[in-house]
């Protein structure tokens, strides 16, 4: 066992983990925090997709020691007292999401482009949510809910 310590949602956490332990295990398991979804196991579906210092991973492929002194953030880290995100409200406002096992991959990648760029095109968003597998929905509603959340209109986007 050995001494993992990181930024988990803004606060300090420290945990013992297996040399092997995959970082959504340890979030899921150790931390309890279960709005991480495993999907595939292999990085192909985005279920698990978290943010580290800035950028979206797929935490099913990430060894947990690798975040030793990183900030990671969760799909639970993203509402702040008790105020979903403005990504997250125009998810819920633009329908995107049917069963939901999805949706916080979906969420934390277009997070990761959003705080990195505020103002994406169509064509930005879609390359940032292209790791990320829907079953129900589909990615229009979600697309649309990205260029919501980044305060834009679909006119304003093709001007740009």
């Amino acid at each position: 066992m050995q001494k993992l310590k990181f930024v988990l949602n803004g606060k300090c956490v420290e945990v013992e983990v297996e040399g092997c332990a995959r970082l959504i295990d340890v979030i899921r398991e150790n931390l309890g925090l279960t709005g991480t979804k495993e999907g595939c196991g292999i990085g192909e579906c985005g279920a698990c997709t978290v943010i580290i210092d800035g950028d979206a991973v797929d935490s099913c492929l990430y060894p947990a020691l690798r975040a030793q002194g990183k900030n990671v953030t969760t799909i639970e880290g993203l509402a702040k007292d008790g105020r979903l995100s403005a990504l997250q409200q125009a998810v819920l406002d633009h329908h995107a999401l049917q069963c939901g096992f999805c949706t916080p991959g979906f969420i934390m990648s277009a997070t990761a482009l959003l705080n990195k760029n505020p103002k994406p095109s169509r064509e930005e968003i879609k390359n940032a949510i292209a790791g990320n597998l829907c079953r129900c929905t589909g990615y229009e509603q979600m697309i649309e809910a990205v260029l919501d959340a980044s305060g834009q209109t679909e006119i304003d986007n093709d001007s740009a």
